[in-house]
């Protein structure tokens, strides 16, 4: 068993994807070939954002963000410490400063209640507030506005994890001044190597970054009117996405499926899930279960590897206990909501090819080991 399943997902796509792969040998446009406009265009049709801009990745997608709003030493970025260091990493590569909040122990995402004083109370120019939409799930981005528009602050999203996700009739893409995501392999839309992309409805935001994204270039790339970096979405991924993005309503709807008959099987156990509020919809890049201690959890990863079924724990050490970011100056029980889920969290497998005799399985293991 995968705990994501590529393999099964291309047999489904091989034919045309090998057509698509064809066209990009065909032409020899490796760089800038027709595919990444026309998937930006598809990217900005899907998710009702103006602009779409293709990049390297996700951490280059949040580079890019801040850059863009000049972000850079001496300023200070509110996000959360339950994500992935990339969210930190992209702020600390620009000079700024991360200020953390804790999340919630319901939905994992930032505790926006816990943002005003951050702001008050950081020695930082804080210009602008980074929620991470944790597991696929989009943060409170109503309640965030207000917060930045009462300071006078931007919002980047972090939606490394939940593009395909929505908001009632909104969809990721269009909550933030900025958005980013990340088309690494295991997320829910990803290419066959790195990729990423930004998404904004500012004119503004979308010249410059299309500009920071290939080394600062104005009229052409030996013009370069600012700073910048090499973040190009290649020809190749770029035709990878077009080919997924076909299925990809399918897919989300699969993701949504497998995920409640997870729900159903497993509540009668003493276990809880991430919480999803009503009106939103969660792309589920992970399906994630909170045992009631580390012990409990522990044994049941070890259960499910012996019997050949993976599970990851996202995440084992939260951002503000790395040993790289250690100059920020936080300590354990800073953050408890935060600590405590790296204690209990388990992420089970989790794709649009999941049958129900590979979720029975999970099942039987971890009732058998919490009973």
């Amino acid at each position: 068993m995968e705990f994501i399943d590529l393999k099964k997902q291309q047999k489904n796509i091989r034919s045309s994807l090998n057509l698509r792969l064809k066209k990009v040998l065909d032409d020899g446009r490796y760089i800038g070939g027709e595919e990444v406009a026309t998937l930006e265009k598809e990217l900005s049709l899907f998710c009702g954002a103006k602009h779409a801009i293709a990049c390297s990745n996700g951490t280059d997608a949040l580079m890019l963000a801040l850059m863009a709003l000049d972000i850079g030493p001496g300023d200070g970025v509110i996000t959360i410490p339950f994500t992935y260091i990339a969210t930190l990493e992209s702020i600390a590569a620009v000079g700024a400063t991360p200020v953390l909040v804790d999340v919630y122990d319901s939905t994992f995402n930032i505790n926006v209640d816990k943002i005003e004083h951050a702001i008050k109370s950081s020695d930082k120019t804080i210009k602008a507030i980074m929620p991470v939409d944790l597991f696929g799930l989009p943060a409170r981005y109503r309640v965030v506005k207000d917060i930045a528009k009462k300071y006078n602050l931007k919002i980047i999203a972090d939606a490394a994890q939940s593009f395909g996700a929505s908001k009632e009739e909104k969809n990721v893409g269009t909550f933030g001044d900025i958005t980013t995501t990340s088309f690494f392999p295991a997320k829910p839309l990803g290419c066959y190597g790195d990729g990423g992309a930004v998404f904004t409805d500012s004119s503004e935001y979308n010249a410059i970054i299309r500009s920071l994204a290939v080394h600062g270039k104005g009229t052409d790339k030996y013009d370069n009117i600012r700073i910048g970096m090499n973040s190009r979405l290649d020809t190749i991924q770029a035709a990878i996405l077009l080919e997924k993005l076909n299925i990809f309503p399918d897919e989300i709807k699969s993701r949504n499926q497998i995920a409640s008959l997870y729900r159903n099987k497993l509540n009668h156990l003493p276990l809880k899930f991430q919480i999803i509020p009503e009106g939103y919809r969660s792309v589920y890049a992970q399906f994630s279960v909170l045992f009631n201690n580390e012990e409990t959890r522990d044994r049941v990863q070890l259960a499910l590897k012996n019997n050949g079924i993976p599970s990851v724990i996202y995440y084992v050490i939260p951002g503000h206990l790395q040993t790289g970011y250690e100059y920020l100056n936080y300590s354990i029980g800073d953050f408890p909501v935060s600590e405590d889920l790296s204690k209990r969290i388990l992420s089970l497998p989790m794709h649009p090819y999941l049958n129900d005799i590979d979720i029975e399985k999970i099942i039987t293991i971890i009732e058998k080991e919490i009973k």
